[in-house]
This record gives C-alpha cells, structure tokens and sequence, in this order.
C-alpha cells in the first residue's frame, strides 16, 4: 500500500494525521508542534483526560460507547470548524476517524456524524503504519482490535476524495521528515 492518492485536494490547508491505535500520530503531532507548526490534539485523549478530572474512571466514561463516540465526535467537529482555511495545521485524527471507529463498534452513523462528512476538506491524508500495541490509561484496545481499527481508517479515507500518504514504520524524525516531504 505504499502511496494511494484519489481525487480532489482539500479547500484548506489542513493535513490528517491518523492510524489505528498506537501508530504514533501523537508523537508525530507533538512533534510537528515543536518545529512550529499548528496542531490539534486528539479529542478522544482529550475528553477522556477531561471527564478523569471531573472524577470520573476510564470505564465510566467508555460505558456507554455511542455516548464516549458522539462526545468525541463534537469536540472534533467544533475543533476543526475553529481552524483558518489560511493557516497549515496538522490534525491528531479527523472527523472521517469517528466513521471507523462507528463501524468498529458496529454503531450506525447518527446524523451528527453523517451530516460532519458531508462537509469535509483537506489537503492531504497520512496513515501512519501501526507500531506494537502499548497499553496506557485510555487506550483500551487488543492487537486485534487495534489491526481492525487501522483497516477501517483506510477504508473510511479511501472513500473519499483526498490525496492519502502511507507513512511507514520509521524513527519518528525520519517520519517527520518523510511527512514534511510529501506537503
């Protein structure tokens, strides 16, 4: 799967960074950020961190899996209608990654996140290659799950019309540098 590329490029400049479950799109991320680049985090981490400050446990807030994916869902949709179409900007996963993770879960898409993908726009797709599975406090995903996962994403931004970049397994510099080359 070396370098798939589809149809239109995005009306902004906005690049995905995404992967299945530990493929170091937040090391990544962080380190596009140092090297002065705009970033966004990633929402799942994000709302998970935020609800472990109001009290709340990794299990409590992952109950109820519809409820966690559409909270995700809002925060990521809300975070990328905040972005200037002018500025470059790196994306720790996208809205498109909510679908994977929907149809992983077997839920059927709602109309929050149906009417999100009607309104897409990037400049470029890059799929990270997995790296060995690492458990953590809000990763909760087996090395099955975490393979699934990955193929849905690639099904999920097959489908639509942007440029997609394979990023293979690298030193996470070499990685940089193998993304800054494909702008």
């Amino acid at each position: 799967m070396s370098k798939a590329k589809n149809g239109r490029v995005g009306k902004n400049h906005w690049y995905v960074i995404t992967g299945g479950p530990c493929s170091g799109k937040t090391t990544v991320v962080n380190m596009l950020s140092e090297l002065g680049y705009k970033t966004t985090v990633e929402d799942a981490r994000y709302y998970i961190d935020m609800q472990l400050a109001d009290g709340k446990t990794v299990e409590q807030i992952r109950k109820n899996q519809r409820e966690f994916q559409l909270k995700v869902l809002e925060i990521q949709i809300a975070q990328e209608r905040s972005l200037s179409t002018e500025d470059v900007v790196f994306l720790d996963r996208a809205i498109p990654d909510a679908l994977a993770y929907y149809r992983f879960l077997d839920l059927s898409p709602d109309q929050v996140l149906t009417k999100a993908m009607e309104h897409l726009s990037y400049r470029k797709i890059f799929i990270l290659d997995p790296l060995p599975l690492i458990d953590d406090y809000a990763r909760r995903e087996d090395p099955a799950a975490q393979i699934k996962i990955h193929q849905l994403i690639w099904e999920v931004y097959r489908s639509l019309p942007f440029p997609i970049v394979e990023v293979p397994v690298l030193p996470a510099d070499e990685r940089i540098s193998f993304i800054l080359s494909e702008l």
